[in-house]
């Protein structure tokens, strides 16, 4: 079942006057595209008069810069020089109170943006592209909701030592491969144990953390909830992470492959539908995956999942490829898919019945009951933007079932199914950015035009910093033979 709300959170001002009366300050915080909390403290009374009135100016350069501060090395719409770096208006949105536990307890609220003359949500604002996507499930009456798994390496280091190392030669917080492991935890148990017990007073449900295989990895599933609601927690949860990570002197890092030859991190997202009624829309019932299942199915594993449920995973895999850019969204990200299947991350668009070498891993009976029934898609890292991620997942899932598409291909292998006969997903990102950006890209008719260009000029601007950059690699391979 989907978790509850915030408790407590406000819906009126008088609420919300009652929720402060022993604060001073606020904190509020956006996101940029990169998936980066941008905020800042407010007096409570500034934060008072902005939460009664149409918000707050916010300096949009946040969405003019990269994740360094560094400004787009071509200016795009959103914030540039003709406009002056103007600021945008930051609605506070009250639903997502929260307070800080280890930042002395100081409530917190998400913001969203919007466009100063109309008032109209900014295209390219994470909160508010998911939100639409949302919008467009709930005009049927449907709930999207969604899970997602983080892996993350851990290191015994500081801001500090990171700098003076130049980020290289660093320490592992524990040695060798321990996955799932009952014997690791226990070298830094509080640590450990912090972080699940810090990230339920910050109302982030978890269902699972442990230990994953590399040297001091570990894995944390967050519940299962309504899709803003996660990703909101998928955000916070890396900002948890690192903020308890800095009082024991461990620096976490969410990149997807910070070994050249170990097993990246992957963050993979748990997705379906629910009615009105609180049906999962993906589901069959226990008679019909006992017997013959939906009669209408394509293929022999889809009888475990609804016709909704299989045009849904038709769009799926129809678009994956042209939104590998929202899920991989680094140079970096691309270096974990690289192994392809042998190491669990799919690099092309395709599905199979609980199979972890696929793109899409159908989870359904009877392994685990029509409620729990449901798609993980594996493509993504854990360095994604999950409100982006989580936006083009349910976007080409609603294409799928608005267009009733046929599935076009068996499940992972199937007879006749081989990696050749699978659409290939983009390897790196210079690639992605061309068939996300192209003319005809399913990415642009589900998230739209404007969207688009700014993301994937983001992206270019990525590849140019990394095109001009002189890697140690470089300095080893020709230094002293060239």
């Amino acid at each position: 079942m989907p978790s509850s709300p915030t408790p407590g959170a406000p819906t009126t001002q008088e609420e919300l006057k009652e929720l402060l009366k022993d604060d001073t300050k606020v904190k509020v915080a956006g996101i940029d595209v990169d998936g980066v909390l941008r905020g800042k403290i407010m007096s409570k009374a500034k934060f008072l008069s902005a939460s009664k009135s149409d918000g707050f100016g916010f300096c949009s350069v946040v969405f003019g810069w990269d994740m360094h501060d560094q400004t787009y090395s071509r200016e795009l719409l959103v914030s540039n020089r003709a406009n002056g770096y103007r600021d945008l208006i930051a609605l506070i949105d009250l639903s997502s109170y929260r307070r800080l536990p280890w930042e002395k307890n100081i409530p917190f609220f998400f913001v969203r943006f919007v466009v100063p003359e109309t008032g109209k949500p900014l295209d390219v604002d994470p909160r508010g592209v998911l939100g639409e996507v949302k919008a467009r499930a709930e005009d049927k009456g449907w709930k999207c909701l969604a899970g997602a798994e983080f892996e993350y390496f851990q290191f015994s280091e500081t801001p500090a030592s990171l700098a003076d190392k130049k980020f290289m030669n660093l320490t592992p917080l524990t040695p060798g491969m321990h996955g799932y492991s009952l014997l690791r935890p226990t070298l830094n148990v509080d640590y450990f144990h912090e972080l699940y017990d810090q990230a339920a007073d910050f109302g982030i449900e978890i269902e699972g953390h442990h230990t994953e295989t590399g040297p001091g990895v570990f894995e944390t599933a967050l519940a299962y909830t309504e899709v803003s609601r996660m990703a909101d927690n998928a955000i916070l949860f890396k900002l948890l992470a690192k903020s308890i990570g800095v009082k024991y002197g461990i620096m976490p890092t969410f990149m997807a492959k910070p070994w050249g030859d170990l097993p990246g991190c992957s963050g993979h997202i748990h997705v379906s539908l629910q009615d009105k009624s609180g049906k999962n829309l993906f589901a069959v019932s226990d008679e019909e995956a006992k017997g013959d299942g939906r009669a209408n199915a394509a293929y022999p594993d889809t009888k475990y999942i609804s016709q909704e449920a299989e045009w849904f995973l038709a769009g799926l895999l129809d678009g994956l490829p042209d939104v590998v850019p929202l899920l991989c969204p680094n140079i970096n990200s691309y270096k974990r898919l690289l192994g392809g299947e042998a190491m669990w991350a799919p690099d092309t668009s395709s599905y199979g019945y609980d199979s972890r070498a696929a793109s899409i891993r159908l989870i359904s009976p009877p392994g685990v009951g029509p409620a729990a029934t449901r798609f993980e898609v594996r493509v993504p890292g854990a360095d994604m933007n999950p409100h982006f991620a989580l936006s083009a997942i349910f976007a080409l899932g609603l294409r799928g079932i608005e267009k009733r598409l046929a599935l076009t291909t068996g499940p992972i292998g199937s007879p006749g199914v081989t990696r050749a006969s699978l659409a290939k997903l983009p390897t790196s990102l210079e690639a992605a950015v061309e068939t996300f950006k192209r003319e005809g890209s399913l990415a642009r008719e589900v998230l739209g035009d404007y969207f688009v260009d700014h993301f994937a000029g983001t992206r270019e601007h990525e590849l140019e910093v990394h095109r001009r950059a002189v890697t140690n690699w470089e300095v080893e391979r020709y230094f002293e033979l060239a």
